[in-house]
């Protein structure tokens, strides 16, 4: 019995058109995700910004109503884990609180 896969049975090997799947959807996970990351530093980059206007106008940097705003955005469209990645997402942007 291996021990990481808790199986008897060995892997079948890939037929070629299934290793040409995966290799390109792997290409396009990989390119969604730098499209992704790209779009999360711009965001915390505005986000930055506004908090920097809200401080300098005498205001908290963080506005709960707001996030909870997008915590349930986030709920409705993706489910329970929406709001682990909504966390963690506004928590990335707060920066240094």
């Amino acid at each position: 019995m291996s021990s990481n896969s808790g199986s008897t049975a060995p892997e079948a090997p890939e037929a070629p058109e299934t290793a040409d799947v995966i290799g390109t959807a792997r290409e396009r996970i990989d390119a969604l995700d730098g499209r992704i990351l790209d779009l999360v530093r711009e965001r915390m980059a505005v986000s930055a910004a506004i908090q920097e206007a809200r401080i300098a106008a005498g205001g908290r940097r963080v506005q709960l109503s707001r996030e909870m705003e997008i915590l349930d955005r986030y709920r409705q469209r993706l489910g329970k884990p929406g709001t682990t990645l909504a966390m963690t997402l506004l928590e990335l942007c707060r920066g240094r609180v």
